[in-house]
């Protein structure tokens, strides 16, 4: 029993095969998954997905390298989806150094009115931190996140940033990156995150796990995130799956 809390079914390197991209993911063991909707163009498609799928949920909200396109009216929007059943937390939303397309300051205001916008809606948001570890953390401590609290999705920081953003309420999760040789930082920060704060993801179709790495990601690889994430926790797989599946049950309010 796996939880793909993190992927993007509806990206277009799936276009060709998407059905049976699902069917082996579900054929591994992967019970349920979140496609995040982050942009114009990616919170129809995966409007659509979560409403196809009863497995299949969504997160919607207004991607850090996409904040200079951002008008008053895609929050509104965002809000609006929200009460959609289907819709389990407002993300993925946060702060990206790397890509120089949106200015930091705009970056800055997308994140924090996102975060006020999820307080005002009680809902969990999904960070995205690229490059970014101690501005993310300061306006998350500013905006008051841990009000609602979250995830912070496929961590690259220090144990020393998750240790803040754990004292903020938020799960941290992990992807493909723990599985390849040299990743000793995120491996090292895993083996501390306290079992009931663990989640796993894929990023699919980036950050494709070992032995693949290079090809595209597919949610059912998650189930080899999980099986490095339990030999890292001395963890059978059957157990690292459900304590993970729980995790995201319990963080996203999925009965």
């Amino acid at each position: 029993m796996l939880f793909d809390t993190h992927t993007h079914l509806d990206a277009p390197e799936f276009d060709e095969d998407r059905e049976e991209v699902i069917n082996c993911a579900l054929e591994a063991g992967v019970t349920r998954m979140i496609n995040i909707g982050f942009n114009r163009e990616t919170i129809p498609s995966t409007m659509k997905l979560a409403e196809t799928y009863d497995f299949i949920y969504a997160a919607v909200g207004w991607h850090p390298v996409d904040a200079i396109t951002m008008k008053d009216g895609d929050l509104e929007w965002i809000a609006t989806l929200c009460s959609h059943e289907k819709v389990v937390a407002i993300g993925e939303i946060g702060l990206d150094y790397h890509w120089d397309t949106s200015p930091k300051e705009v970056q800055h205001e997308v994140l924090r009115r996102q975060i006020g916008l999820a307080r005002e809606l009680n809902m969990p948001i999904v960070i995205h931190n690229r490059d970014a570890h101690e501005d993310i953390v300061k306006i998350l401590k500013e905006e008051k996140a841990s009000e609602v609290g979250g995830v912070m999705h496929s961590f690259s920081g220090s144990w020393e940033t998750a240790k803040q953003c754990l004292h903020m309420g938020f799960h941290i999760s992990f992807g493909g990156p723990i599985t390849f040789k040299n990743a000793r930082q995120p491996k090292e920060v895993l083996a501390q995150v306290p079992m009931d704060r663990l989640l796993i993801e894929t990023d699919s179709p980036y950050l494709t796990p070992h032995p693949f790495r290079g090809k595209r990601n597919e949610s059912a690889h998650v189930k080899l995130v999980a099986e490095a994430a339990a030999e890292i926790r001395g963890l059978s797989l059957e157990e690292l799956g459900s304590i993970t599946t729980k995790n995201a049950l319990e963080r996203f309010g999925i009965k």
